[in-house]
């Protein structure tokens, strides 16, 4: 497993974090739209290279996992990052309300079989990371799951917490490089990207009025992300906490993000043993003929 990726965003393993402290806007001198759009298309053609490289050396996957409230631009960064990369090479899941099946289920189940082989990129868009955000906002959300009564909650929220960072060390151990985003958004600009969806009609579709609901449980969402990303920041699985106010910057940031990490792999194309390698030219003397 490699060592925790030294970062501005990072959220530090074992240190004390806070919702409050982070930024959801990009920091001063950062370039401008056109710019960004540039490094961003930079950052892809680079993802799109080491992703043919990670296939062919066929000795690690790659999982990356969003996490944010709704009109972060979740959807919109991993098509904006991922655009590039050969379809063939990455897949994308997305994670809604858990079916009746899941539910028979622990609640790491439905995500386990959608990890992405060796050599492939994989994109959780939300996650098992909802057991203890969303869950935890509404607790009722429990009862179908049919689990032994807890004393207190905040016990329950721990052990799923414990198996969670157990699980991703599994995952890490056995060649899964692991980056986690949460897209912090304002609630001011979540409120703006709201009212474009009653604004603008092709944006209608993406409007709904549960939205307006969850708003309301703010504070409550925030404390638990803290909660979440405090206890689950590894150095074999990361969190980073990207401000999400600007698309454009949050864009080039993740992708950013994810190949100064591929390039840690110290990826390289399989070799051809010096005995394949001396039969070469009788290869090439055969197609020639």
């Amino acid at each position: 497993m490699k060592s925790v990726f030294e970062h501005p965003y990072l959220v530090v393993p074992d240190v004390p974090f806070s919702v409050k402290k982070c930024a959801t806007k990009p920091p001063a001198g950062t370039p401008d739209k056109k710019a960004l759009k540039k490094l961003l298309k930079e950052r892809v053609d680079e993802l799109d290279e080491l992703q043919r490289i990670l296939y062919a050396n066929d000795y690690h996957s790659v999982l990356l996992v969003f996490q944010a409230m709704d009109a972060a631009g979740k959807d919109s960064t991993i098509r904006a990052v991922l655009r590039g990369v050969d379809p063939a090479g990455c897949q994308v899941h997305s994670f809604k309300q858990p079916s009746s099946l899941e539910l028979e289920h622990d609640f790491l189940w439905r995500t386990a079989k959608r990890l992405p082989e060796r050599g492939r990129i994989g994109v959780f868009n939300r996650s098992y990371y909802e057991e203890v955000l969303v869950v935890r906002v509404h607790p009722e959300y429990l009862k179908p799951q049919f689990i032994e009564p807890y004393d207190s909650l905040d016990t329950l929220w721990t052990e799923r917490f414990e198996s969670i960072a157990d699980y991703e060390k599994h995952l890490a151990r056995n060649g899964t490089l692991i980056l986690k985003f949460w897209l912090n958004v304002s609630p001011e600009e979540q409120k703006n990207r709201f009212l474009s969806r009653l604004d603008e009609p092709e944006k209608h579709w993406k409007f709904s009025s549960a939205d307006i609901e969850e708003r309301k449980h703010w504070d409550k969402y925030m404390n638990a992300y803290q909660c979440a990303l405090q206890a689950t920041s590894k150095p074999w699985a990361p969190w980073f906490a990207i401000p999400a106010d600007d698309k454009p910057f949050m864009r080039y940031t993740v992708a950013d993000i994810v190949v100064q990490n591929l390039k840690r792999l110290n990826l390289h194309y399989p070799t051809v043993s010096k005995k394949d390698k001396a039969r070469f030219g009788d290869y090439r003397k055969a197609l020639l003929k």
